[in-house]
């Protein structure tokens, strides 16, 4: 319990963090992938925020009828911070796709892509194990969405390097909308509780 909670105010802060430095530097640089790397940022704070919530819960030592019914409420919210993922993705890649706006230069941006790169995929595992060990089902889920965030990281690292060496402006929208499927599917399974019935 105490791996998951520092691990989720970890993320929590660090997301706070990329949030700024993204869209800060992102409207700088008029770059509409590192705008949209920071409006995710924005989703995964409310995930890991209401994730944090549930874990409080059962760290102050609530019955498990209500450590359920917490489970369930942010096992739910997580599946729609899924699907307002997969909407951001679409919606960006395909504005990227029509305008043909390719992702601009940012120094800034690609070193905060590389430590998403890096950082999130630890963090998820790290999540994934404790939530085992907890049995969360909610906890799962955000440290999915946690690996989505370095999915993300790569795919804007691809858009810039493919832009910048051979001038595919269109390979960050193209590598974010393959997510998209499994986006949706996480987020339906949120939302039904389909891992809840199965478990």
């Amino acid at each position: 319990m105490r791996i998951a909670l520092a691990l989720v105010i970890a993320t929590l802060l660090y997301n706070v963090a990329e949030a700024v430095i993204a869209l800060w530097f992102g409207a700088e640089a008029e770059s509409v992938a590192l705008v949209g790397f920071g409006l995710d940022s924005v989703i995964e704070c409310a995930a890991a925020g209401v994730l944090l919530w549930r874990l409080a819960v059962e760290a102050r030592g609530a019955d498990a009828e209500t450590i359920e019914r917490t489970e369930h409420r942010v096992h739910r919210f997580v599946g729609g911070t899924f699907l307002a993922l997969a909407l951001y993705v679409v919606a960006q890649s395909a504005w990227t796709l029509w305008t043909r706006d390719p992702p601009a230069e940012s120094v800034v941006g690609i070193v905060l892509a590389v430590a998403s790169l890096v950082i999130m995929p630890l963090v998820s595992w790290g999540k994934l194990r404790a939530a085992s060990e907890i049995g969360s089902r909610a906890l799962r889920a955000e440290a999915k969405e946690t690996l989505a965030c370095s999915y993300l990281s790569f795919a804007l690292l691809l858009g810039l390097g493919a832009n910048a060496v051979v001038g595919w402006w269109w390979a960050d929208p193209v590598a974010a909308l393959l997510m998209v499927p499994w986006l949706v599917k996480e987020g339906r399974e949120g939302l039904s509780d389909e891992e809840c019935c199965s478990d």
